[in-house]
């Protein structure tokens, strides 16, 4: 283990320890919202704690017998020698599944998602391949005991689907689903090719996490510029000799909002309070409508054949990702849902990646 990631976890397991000595004060109770904050940071580090207690173990093991290799006694010498090879298989283990844990963490990770599948180049065969497409999360999504359901399709002329969108429910769904996006392509001899010629065809898919619903806006008074004016228009003598308009700027959003419509101060402070509330929450939805949509293009691209990242060759019943250059040839298992073997080489490349990055 490298000099700086052992001094993090030093570091951690000091701030860990410090956590559980405040977490049983009994006055901490009285602030809820800190008592929360830090259990959830002593949850947080209670896995990379526990593993690295398990391999300082480890180490003070591994020096123990490594005196033993001085005894006298060969046979002492000997069962030091295959207890030592033990060890360190241990120890390499443990070593690369804390690297693992100090990982960044993806925070959409555990999120549910939206699966888009449209049909790209290839006309009726690419539809069709939309329908194999989805058969086969559903059925992936099925062996998962994660739930499925179809929120929109437009079936292709001659069965499968223009476009299909799923969403699926479930632990940890788009940690792995998430490098599924993009284009994938399908070679095979279309049902009413006469001549047996293998077209090709694509499906373009993005993996969307369900982003978070909108919460309560909560309007912190100080974010809040009040003006109070007199109205303009219709309502009589009252409203040209009272300043019972109210103006409302929010100042963290730069919103907005004015309400002359009533007599009342109070009335149209109400009002206007009512009006910047649905414009902030609507700000935030259009947000996340702009993020997802950016995101979509991002994933997708144009949809043309020369931007596959999966080639599913029917003739040679091969799946090739082509991001990993891996080849299976298990078609027929990997549509019927058994993705897994797809799926988790994926995973530990990115993982692979982001531990160069780290080093």
């Amino acid at each position: 283990m490298k000099a700086k990631v052992a001094q993090k976890l030093q570091m951690m397991r000091s701030r860990y320890q410090e956590l559980a000595q405040l977490l049983a004060e009994p006055q901490l109770l009285s602030d809820l919202e800190l008592f929360r904050n830090l259990s959830k940071e002593y949850a947080q580090l209670t896995a990379v704690v526990t593993k690295f207690n398990e391999y300082q173990q480890l180490l003070h093991s591994y020096e123990e017998l490594q005196e033993l290799l001085a005894d006298s006694d060969k046979a002492m010498q000997e069962l030091a020698r295959a207890e030592l090879l033990k060890i360190e298989a241990q120890r390499h283990s443990v070593d690369h599944e804390l690297q693992l844990l100090l990982l960044p963490e993806d925070p959409n990770d555990n999120n549910n998602i939206f699966l888009e599948i449209r049909a790209g180049t290839g006309g009726d065969e690419a539809s069709l391949f939309a329908g194999d497409l989805a058969r086969m999360y559903l059925r992936y999504a099925e062996t998962q005991n994660w739930q499925a359901e179809v929120i929109h399709e437009s079936l292709g002329e001659y069965g499968g689907y223009k476009e299909i969108i799923l969403r699926i429910v479930g632990k940890g769904v788009y940690a792995k689903c998430k490098f599924e996006s993009g284009v994938h392509r399908v070679q095979r001899v279309p049902h009413t090719e006469a001549q047996g010629r293998i077209h090709t065809s694509t499906c373009t898919i993005a993996v969307l996490a369900e982003l978070a619903a909108i919460e309560e806006v909560n309007i912190n008074p100080a974010e809040l510029r009040i003006d109070t004016f007199r109205a303009s228009g219709a309502g009589g003598q009252h409203v040209n000799k009272t300043d019972s308009a109210i103006r409302i700027t929010h100042l963290a959003t730069g919103i907005v909002v004015e309400c002359q419509d009533e007599r009342s101060q109070h009335k149209n402070r109400a009002r206007a309070l009512s009006l910047l509330h649905t414009k902030i929450v609507t700000q935030q939805q259009e947000k996340q409508r702009q993020q997802q949509a950016e995101t979509r293009r991002n994933l997708v691209g144009t949809g043309d054949r020369s931007e596959r990242i999966r080639t599913y060759n029917f003739p040679q019943g091969r799946v090739t990702d082509h991001r990993i250059n891996l080849t299976l040839y298990k078609l027929a298992a990997i549509l019927a849902g058994d993705l897994d073997q797809l799926i988790t080489v994926l995973v530990q490349e990115h993982q692979a990646d982001l531990l160069a990055s780290l080093e």
